[in-house]
Protein backbone atom coordinates (compact mmCIF):
# COMPACT_ATOMS: atom_id res chain seq x y z
CA UNK A 1 0.00 0.00 0.00
CA UNK A 2 2.91 2.34 0.69
CA UNK A 3 4.91 1.38 -2.39
CA UNK A 4 4.18 4.76 -4.11
CA UNK A 5 6.23 6.31 -1.30
CA UNK A 6 9.19 4.03 -1.91
CA UNK A 7 8.45 1.14 0.47
CA UNK A 8 8.43 -2.36 -0.95
CA UNK A 9 6.26 -5.05 0.65
CA UNK A 10 9.00 -6.29 3.01
CA UNK A 11 9.96 -2.79 4.16
CA UNK A 12 6.33 -1.95 4.83
CA UNK A 13 5.85 -5.14 6.85
CA UNK A 14 8.88 -4.28 9.00
CA UNK A 15 7.66 -0.69 9.41
CA UNK A 16 4.22 -1.81 10.57
CA UNK A 17 5.78 -4.29 13.01
CA UNK A 18 7.97 -1.54 14.49
CA UNK A 19 4.90 0.69 14.89
CA UNK A 20 2.88 -2.07 16.56
CA UNK A 21 5.65 -3.20 18.96
CA UNK A 22 8.10 -0.31 19.39
CA UNK A 23 9.87 -1.88 22.38
CA UNK A 24 10.57 -5.30 20.88
CA UNK A 25 14.14 -6.02 19.87
CA UNK A 26 15.21 -6.16 16.24
CA UNK A 27 15.94 -9.86 16.61
CA UNK A 28 12.41 -10.43 17.85
CA UNK A 29 10.94 -8.51 14.93
CA UNK A 30 12.99 -10.49 12.42
CA UNK A 31 11.97 -13.81 13.95
CA UNK A 32 8.31 -12.83 14.08
CA UNK A 33 8.32 -11.79 10.41
CA UNK A 34 10.32 -14.89 9.40
CA UNK A 35 12.79 -12.87 7.35
CA UNK A 36 16.38 -13.74 6.49
CA UNK A 37 19.09 -11.48 7.92
CA UNK A 38 19.71 -9.94 4.50
CA UNK A 39 15.99 -9.27 3.90
CA UNK A 40 15.62 -7.68 7.32
CA UNK A 41 18.74 -5.53 6.96
CA UNK A 42 17.65 -4.31 3.50
CA UNK A 43 14.23 -3.35 4.86
CA UNK A 44 15.74 -1.49 7.81
CA UNK A 45 18.10 0.39 5.49
CA UNK A 46 15.14 1.48 3.35
CA UNK A 47 13.33 2.81 6.42
CA UNK A 48 16.48 4.64 7.57
CA UNK A 49 16.97 6.16 4.10
CA UNK A 50 13.37 7.42 4.10
CA UNK A 51 13.82 8.90 7.61
CA UNK A 52 10.92 6.87 8.98
CA UNK A 53 13.12 5.37 11.71
CA UNK A 54 16.41 6.23 13.41
CA UNK A 55 18.61 4.44 15.97
CA UNK A 56 17.13 4.72 19.47
CA UNK A 57 19.22 6.70 21.95
CA UNK A 58 21.27 4.60 24.39
CA UNK A 59 20.09 1.30 22.87
CA UNK A 60 23.43 0.23 21.49
CA UNK A 61 21.84 -0.39 18.11
CA UNK A 62 19.50 -3.05 19.50
CA UNK A 63 16.37 -0.97 18.87
CA UNK A 64 15.18 1.63 16.40
CA UNK A 65 13.07 4.64 17.21
CA UNK A 66 10.09 4.99 14.91
CA UNK A 67 9.52 8.61 13.98
CA UNK A 68 5.96 9.70 14.70
CA UNK A 69 4.10 8.58 11.55
CA UNK A 70 2.22 11.88 11.44
CA UNK A 71 5.61 13.57 11.04
CA UNK A 72 7.62 10.95 9.17
CA UNK A 73 5.02 10.02 6.59
CA UNK A 74 3.93 13.60 6.06
CA UNK A 75 7.55 14.64 5.47
CA UNK A 76 7.92 11.74 3.04
CA UNK A 77 4.76 12.82 1.21
CA UNK A 78 6.03 16.38 1.02
CA UNK A 79 9.29 15.23 -0.55
CA UNK A 80 7.38 13.11 -3.07
CA UNK A 81 5.10 16.03 -3.94
CA UNK A 82 8.12 18.26 -4.54
CA UNK A 83 9.66 15.66 -6.84
CA UNK A 84 6.41 15.25 -8.79
CA UNK A 85 6.09 19.02 -9.17
CA UNK A 86 9.64 19.20 -10.50
CA UNK A 87 8.90 16.31 -12.87
CA UNK A 88 5.76 18.05 -14.12
CA UNK A 89 7.78 21.18 -14.82
CA UNK A 90 10.35 19.16 -16.76
CA UNK A 91 7.54 17.41 -18.68
CA UNK A 92 5.96 20.76 -19.57
CA UNK A 93 9.36 22.02 -20.76
CA UNK A 94 9.76 18.85 -22.81
CA UNK A 95 6.32 19.24 -24.41
CA UNK A 96 7.16 22.80 -25.38
CA UNK A 97 10.47 21.68 -26.88
CA UNK A 98 8.76 18.90 -28.87
CA UNK A 99 6.15 21.33 -30.19
CA UNK A 100 8.88 23.73 -31.25
CA UNK A 101 10.88 20.96 -32.94
CA UNK A 102 7.83 19.70 -34.87
CA UNK A 103 7.07 23.22 -36.07
CA UNK A 104 10.64 23.55 -37.35
CA UNK A 105 10.64 20.26 -39.30
CA UNK A 106 11.79 20.76 -42.91
CA UNK A 107 9.39 20.17 -45.77
CA UNK A 108 11.07 16.82 -46.53
CA UNK A 109 9.45 15.45 -43.37
CA UNK A 110 5.78 16.46 -43.55
CA UNK A 111 3.41 15.53 -40.77
CA UNK A 112 1.61 12.28 -41.53
CA UNK A 113 -1.91 12.89 -42.83
CA UNK A 114 -1.33 16.38 -44.26
CA UNK A 115 -1.19 15.07 -47.82
CA UNK A 116 -3.14 12.26 -49.53
CA UNK A 117 0.23 10.66 -50.34
CA UNK A 118 3.28 10.96 -48.08
CA UNK A 119 6.68 9.40 -48.69
CA UNK A 120 8.28 7.65 -45.71
CA UNK A 121 12.00 7.72 -46.46
CA UNK A 122 13.78 4.54 -45.38
CA UNK A 123 13.00 1.46 -43.32
CA UNK A 124 13.26 3.22 -39.94
CA UNK A 125 10.52 5.74 -40.78
CA UNK A 126 8.37 2.89 -42.11
CA UNK A 127 8.78 0.90 -38.88
CA UNK A 128 7.93 3.96 -36.77
CA UNK A 129 4.77 4.54 -38.79
CA UNK A 130 3.76 0.87 -38.61
CA UNK A 131 4.02 0.98 -34.81
CA UNK A 132 1.73 4.02 -34.75
CA UNK A 133 -0.67 2.47 -37.26
CA UNK A 134 -1.06 -0.77 -35.28
CA UNK A 135 -1.77 1.19 -32.11
CA UNK A 136 -4.53 3.20 -33.80
CA UNK A 137 -6.29 0.56 -35.94
CA UNK A 138 -9.75 -0.25 -34.57
CA UNK A 139 -11.72 -2.33 -37.08
CA UNK A 140 -9.82 -4.09 -39.86
CA UNK A 141 -6.36 -4.46 -41.32
CA UNK A 142 -5.77 -5.87 -44.82
CA UNK A 143 -2.32 -7.04 -45.90
CA UNK A 144 -0.50 -8.25 -48.99
CA UNK A 145 2.44 -10.20 -47.51
CA UNK A 146 4.96 -10.41 -50.31
CA UNK A 147 8.38 -12.03 -50.17
CA UNK A 148 7.30 -15.64 -49.76
CA UNK A 149 8.91 -17.33 -46.75
CA UNK A 150 9.04 -15.02 -43.73
CA UNK A 151 12.21 -14.66 -41.65
CA UNK A 152 12.31 -16.13 -38.15
CA UNK A 153 13.14 -12.67 -36.77
CA UNK A 154 10.16 -10.99 -38.39
CA UNK A 155 7.73 -13.74 -37.38
CA UNK A 156 8.94 -13.69 -33.77
CA UNK A 157 8.72 -9.90 -33.59
CA UNK A 158 5.22 -9.75 -35.10
CA UNK A 159 3.61 -12.38 -32.87
CA UNK A 160 2.83 -10.21 -29.80
CA UNK A 161 1.58 -7.38 -32.01
CA UNK A 162 -0.70 -9.61 -34.09
CA UNK A 163 -2.03 -11.36 -31.00
CA UNK A 164 -2.81 -8.03 -29.35
CA UNK A 165 -4.70 -6.83 -32.44
CA UNK A 166 -6.79 -9.99 -32.66
CA UNK A 167 -7.57 -9.98 -28.93
CA UNK A 168 -8.65 -6.36 -29.36
CA UNK A 169 -11.24 -7.50 -31.91
CA UNK A 170 -9.49 -6.18 -35.01
CA UNK A 171 -10.32 -8.22 -38.12
CA UNK A 172 -7.14 -9.32 -39.93
CA UNK A 173 -7.15 -10.53 -43.53
CA UNK A 174 -3.80 -11.39 -45.08
CA UNK A 175 -2.87 -12.72 -48.52
CA UNK A 176 0.43 -14.62 -48.57
CA UNK A 177 2.24 -16.07 -51.54
CA UNK A 178 1.62 -19.73 -52.36
CA UNK A 179 5.37 -20.32 -52.10
CA UNK A 180 5.12 -20.22 -48.27
CA UNK A 181 3.90 -23.83 -48.47
CA UNK A 182 7.53 -24.76 -49.17
CA UNK A 183 8.70 -23.18 -45.88
CA UNK A 184 7.39 -25.11 -42.83
CA UNK A 185 8.24 -22.36 -40.25
CA UNK A 186 6.14 -19.84 -42.18
CA UNK A 187 3.29 -22.33 -42.52
CA UNK A 188 3.44 -22.93 -38.75
CA UNK A 189 3.34 -19.18 -38.08
CA UNK A 190 0.44 -18.56 -40.47
CA UNK A 191 -1.50 -21.53 -39.05
CA UNK A 192 -1.00 -20.08 -35.56
CA UNK A 193 -2.39 -16.74 -36.76
CA UNK A 194 -5.42 -18.50 -38.22
CA UNK A 195 -6.00 -20.32 -34.92
CA UNK A 196 -6.34 -16.92 -33.22
CA UNK A 197 -8.95 -15.75 -35.70
CA UNK A 198 -6.90 -14.21 -38.51
CA UNK A 199 -8.19 -14.88 -42.04
CA UNK A 200 -5.45 -16.10 -44.36
CA UNK A 201 -5.36 -16.95 -48.06
CA UNK A 202 -2.59 -17.62 -50.57
CA UNK A 203 -2.08 -16.61 -54.18
CA UNK A 204 0.67 -17.39 -56.71
CA UNK A 205 1.93 -13.81 -57.07
CA UNK A 206 1.58 -10.34 -55.56
CA UNK A 207 2.69 -7.08 -57.10
CA UNK A 208 3.75 -5.24 -53.94
CA UNK A 209 3.57 -5.24 -50.16
CA UNK A 210 0.54 -3.30 -48.92
CA UNK A 211 -1.31 -2.69 -45.66
CA UNK A 212 -4.73 -1.01 -45.43
CA UNK A 213 -6.16 0.04 -42.05
CA UNK A 214 -9.77 0.91 -41.20
CA UNK A 215 -10.66 1.96 -44.79
CA UNK A 216 -8.76 5.21 -44.24
CA UNK A 217 -5.00 4.63 -44.53
CA UNK A 218 -2.74 2.44 -46.66
CA UNK A 219 0.98 1.77 -46.58
CA UNK A 220 2.44 0.71 -49.93
CA UNK A 221 6.07 -0.34 -50.36
CA UNK A 222 7.97 1.41 -53.13
CA UNK A 223 10.13 -1.65 -53.76
CA UNK A 224 9.89 -4.93 -51.83
CA UNK A 225 13.49 -5.74 -52.68
CA UNK A 226 14.93 -2.40 -51.52
CA UNK A 227 13.53 -1.29 -48.17
CA UNK A 228 15.81 1.78 -48.17
CA UNK A 229 13.40 3.38 -50.66
CA UNK A 230 10.71 3.43 -47.97
CA UNK A 231 6.98 3.44 -48.62
CA UNK A 232 4.02 5.64 -49.44
CA UNK A 233 1.28 6.48 -46.95
CA UNK A 234 -2.01 6.91 -48.82
CA UNK A 235 -5.00 8.56 -47.15
CA UNK A 236 -7.16 9.96 -49.97
CA UNK A 237 -10.63 8.45 -50.06
CA UNK A 238 -10.54 7.66 -53.77
CA UNK A 239 -7.09 6.10 -53.57
CA UNK A 240 -8.06 3.96 -50.59
CA UNK A 241 -11.19 2.76 -52.40
CA UNK A 242 -9.08 1.73 -55.41
CA UNK A 243 -6.55 -0.13 -53.24
CA UNK A 244 -9.33 -1.89 -51.34
CA UNK A 245 -10.91 -2.95 -54.63
CA UNK A 246 -7.55 -4.42 -55.65
CA UNK A 247 -7.31 -6.29 -52.36
CA UNK A 248 -10.83 -7.68 -52.62
CA UNK A 249 -10.19 -8.84 -56.19
CA UNK A 250 -7.05 -10.71 -55.14
CA UNK A 251 -8.71 -12.01 -51.96
CA UNK A 252 -11.67 -13.53 -53.82
CA UNK A 253 -9.35 -15.26 -56.27
CA UNK A 254 -6.92 -16.49 -53.60
CA UNK A 255 -6.93 -19.99 -52.05
CA UNK A 256 -8.00 -20.57 -48.42
CA UNK A 257 -5.16 -21.59 -46.12
CA UNK A 258 -4.41 -25.29 -46.42
CA UNK A 259 -2.22 -27.72 -48.33
CA UNK A 260 -1.85 -27.01 -52.03
CA UNK A 261 -4.03 -29.24 -54.16
CA UNK A 262 -2.17 -31.30 -56.72
CA UNK A 263 -3.32 -30.55 -60.26
CA UNK A 264 -4.58 -33.26 -62.54
CA UNK A 265 -2.01 -35.02 -64.69
CA UNK A 266 -0.69 -32.76 -67.47
CA UNK A 267 -2.52 -29.77 -65.96
CA UNK A 268 -0.78 -26.64 -64.66
CA UNK A 269 -0.98 -25.57 -61.04
CA UNK A 270 -1.76 -21.94 -60.11
CA UNK A 271 1.89 -21.01 -59.68
CA UNK A 272 2.71 -22.36 -63.15
CA UNK A 273 -0.29 -20.53 -64.61
CA UNK A 274 0.90 -17.28 -63.06
CA UNK A 275 4.48 -17.85 -64.23
CA UNK A 276 3.20 -18.45 -67.74
CA UNK A 277 1.17 -15.25 -67.62
CA UNK A 278 4.19 -13.26 -66.45
CA UNK A 279 6.40 -14.85 -69.11
CA UNK A 280 3.86 -13.93 -71.75
CA UNK A 281 3.99 -10.32 -70.56
CA UNK A 282 7.77 -10.25 -70.99
CA UNK A 283 8.87 -10.37 -67.34
CA UNK A 284 12.42 -11.51 -66.62
CA UNK A 285 13.24 -14.44 -64.34
CA UNK A 286 14.28 -11.97 -61.63
CA UNK A 287 10.98 -10.05 -61.87
CA UNK A 288 9.00 -13.29 -61.84
CA UNK A 289 10.93 -14.47 -58.79
CA UNK A 290 9.97 -11.29 -56.90
CA UNK A 291 6.30 -11.66 -57.78
CA UNK A 292 6.22 -15.34 -56.76
CA UNK A 293 8.37 -14.92 -53.66
CA UNK A 294 10.93 -17.49 -54.80
CA UNK A 295 14.59 -17.38 -55.77
CA UNK A 296 15.60 -16.52 -59.37
CA UNK A 297 16.93 -20.06 -59.67
CA UNK A 298 13.50 -21.49 -58.78
CA UNK A 299 11.82 -19.09 -61.22
CA UNK A 300 14.14 -20.29 -64.00
CA UNK A 301 13.39 -23.91 -63.10
CA UNK A 302 9.64 -23.28 -63.30
CA UNK A 303 10.02 -21.46 -66.62
CA UNK A 304 12.17 -24.27 -68.03
CA UNK A 305 9.57 -26.83 -66.94
CA UNK A 306 6.86 -24.84 -68.69
CA UNK A 307 8.83 -24.79 -71.93
CA UNK A 308 9.07 -28.56 -71.77
CA UNK A 309 5.43 -28.97 -70.84
CA UNK A 310 4.37 -26.81 -73.79
CA UNK A 311 6.90 -28.36 -76.19
CA UNK A 312 8.28 -24.89 -76.90
CA UNK A 313 11.82 -23.85 -77.82
CA UNK A 314 11.46 -20.22 -76.75
CA UNK A 315 9.39 -18.15 -74.38
CA UNK A 316 7.55 -16.51 -77.25
CA UNK A 317 6.69 -19.93 -78.66
CA UNK A 318 5.55 -21.00 -75.18
CA UNK A 319 3.13 -18.06 -75.12
CA UNK A 320 1.73 -19.00 -78.51
CA UNK A 321 1.32 -22.67 -77.53
CA UNK A 322 -0.23 -21.68 -74.20
CA UNK A 323 -2.84 -19.55 -75.96
CA UNK A 324 -3.56 -22.38 -78.42
CA UNK A 325 -4.03 -24.83 -75.53
CA UNK A 326 -6.32 -22.43 -73.65
CA UNK A 327 -3.92 -21.59 -70.80
CA UNK A 328 -3.93 -17.96 -71.91
CA UNK A 329 -6.44 -15.83 -73.83
CA UNK A 330 -5.60 -15.52 -77.56
CA UNK A 331 -4.04 -12.11 -76.95
CA UNK A 332 -2.26 -13.41 -73.82
CA UNK A 333 1.25 -12.09 -74.61
CA UNK A 334 -0.21 -8.54 -74.84
CA UNK A 335 -2.41 -8.54 -71.71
Amino acid sequence: MLDPLGLDATSEAVYRALLAQPYASLAEHRAQLELTPDQFEDALQTLLDLALVRPAASSGGRRLHVVDPRLGLEALLARRRARLAAERRRLADGEAAVAELLCDLPATHPAIGESPVVHLDGVDHVRDYLTQLHEEVEEEILTFATGGAQTEENMHASRPLNQELLERGVRMRTVYLSSIHNHPPTVTHVTWLASLGAEVRTTPSLSTRMIIADHRLALVALDDQDSSLGALVVSGGGLIAALEALFEHVWLDADPLGPCEKPEEHALNRQQHETLRLLARGHTDEAIAKRLGVSPRTARRIAKGLLGHLDARSRFQAGVHAAQLGYLPPNGPRT
